[in-house]
């Protein structure tokens, strides 16, 4: 996964520090992040999403808001309307690449700020909260024995996720003002409301407001167990499979033939994640994963390699089912082929050395008004199929590097 790193400056002019994560095949789209209180683009959360996005075609910037990360400027200073004025500085940065977002996807705090900016950027076709608060001030819960202090004094230190950070009068009272419900009203685009009903520091009770409040296309999806970070890596991934099948319906997500970096004929498999199994399977306009079963280490968010193979054989069978009764116009109205597949030593092939063979067991079911004759017909066309005589005879694989 290619990624950039540049600046750009901020909604007061500081440079705030940004990593656009690109897809290593066709550019779909562009996604503009924009994490939680008091974190960073480099959160485990926003770069396991971003990760996972870009291997889908689909570029993320994130970034750091003023005064926080590798950004410039004093945290102090800022407030929730900065950080609007931050995404909308992100968003003008990407239309100078050429790449204006139209996803939006803000995490806590973050997710109330991209509500917030959308209604007033027209590109912008639809929007991810994960873990929002439906009202901004919720966040001053995080500090609320130090709002005496701020309040009297101006500011405070105050100590967030064990680190110290100064926060500002007017960012309290900036966050108290902000409102949501007219911003909601306004969208112009679709919005997923992601939550968790266990999210200790934001309240499943917050997705509600905002889904009640926002208008239609909306969707709500439950991020079952996961913590308020995000801190799970099957959490984020889940995530972000759910973001790019949802978006999909509001984005165009299919590569044009004259964009497309995949010669015809080509299927592409790409590594998704580094620490596990799980695999991005690109061939033309289409997409599957592929994965190991978490007792193997993996995540089990796709078909295994054995189970891939197993899907191709029963697909085919039950389409050179289909093409046959079709042809004979035939009362065939419903196929559906099981497959299982097992390793069994050879020891009938006369070999002197015990080896093993593939054996893929395969049960057909036939629906409609079929005599004997023609079922036992269907039954020897299945041997016909072009991947059952793959898989019947050797094949030769040749193997080079890129």
């Amino acid at each position: 996964m290619p990624t950039t790193r540049f600046t750009f400056p901020g909604h007061s002019g500081e440079q705030l520090a940004a990593r656009l994560d690109l897809p290593d095949g066709p550019h779909l789209a562009t996604a503009l992040f924009a994490h939680c209180f008091t974190c960073s683009k480099d959160i485990t959360a926003a770069r396991r999403i971003a990760a996972r996005l870009s291997s889908m075609g689909i570029a993320v910037l994130r970034f750091d808001f003023t005064g926080l990360g590798h950004s410039e400027g004093e945290f102090a200073n800022t407030s929730f309307t900065s950080n609007v004025g931050d995404l909308h500085a992100a968003c003008a940065a990407l239309t100078d690449r050429d790449m204006t977002p139209s996803l939006l996807i803000g995490h806590s705090l973050g997710g109330a700020a991209v509500l917030k900016a959308a209604s007033e950027m027209p590109n912008i076709k639809a929007v991810v909260t994960i873990g929002a608060p439906a009202d901004p001030g919720h966040v001053t819960h995080n500090f609320a024995d130090a709002l005496p202090t701020i309040l009297a004094d101006g500011k405070a230190e105050v100590t967030l996720g064990g680190r110290p950070f100064t926060i500002g009068k007017d960012f309290v009272e900036d966050v108290a003002m902000a409102n949501l419900t007219q911003s909601l009203g306004k969208l112009q685009a679709a919005l997923l409301v992601m939550h968790a009903p266990r999210d200790t520091t934001v309240g499943i009770e917050n997705a509600a407001e905002i889904f009640t409040a926002a208008r239609h296309p909306k969707s709500f999806v439950t991020l079952d167990h996961a913590d308020h970070l995000m801190s799970d890596a099957a959490d984020a991934n889940y995530a972000a499979d759910t973001i790019a099948t949802w978006a999909g319906r509001y984005i165009d997500l299919t590569p044009p033939p004259s964009d497309s970096n995949l010669p015809e004929g080509i299927l592409r498999v790409t590594e998704a994640d580094a620490a596990g199994f799980l695999q991005d399977i690109q061939s033309g306009p289409h997409h599957i994963a592929a994965d190991e079963p978490a007792s193997y280490g993996g995540t089990n968010k796709g078909l295994t390699p054995y189970g891939l193979v197993s899907a191709g054989l029963g697909a085919c069978t039950s389409m050179t089912i289909r093409m046959y009764a079709r042809r004979k116009k035939w009362p065939l109205t419903g196929v559906h082929v099981d497959i299982s597949h097992n390793k069994s030593h050879a020891t009938d092939a006369g070999d002197a050395t015990p080896t093993k063979i593939d054996t893929f067991s395969r049960t057909i079911t036939l629906k409609g008004d079929l005599d004997d004759d023609q079922r036992q017909r269907l039954l020897e066309i299945a041997d016909k199929c072009p991947v059952h005589r793959t898989l019947e005879q050797s094949a030769q694989i040749t193997t080079a590097l890129a």
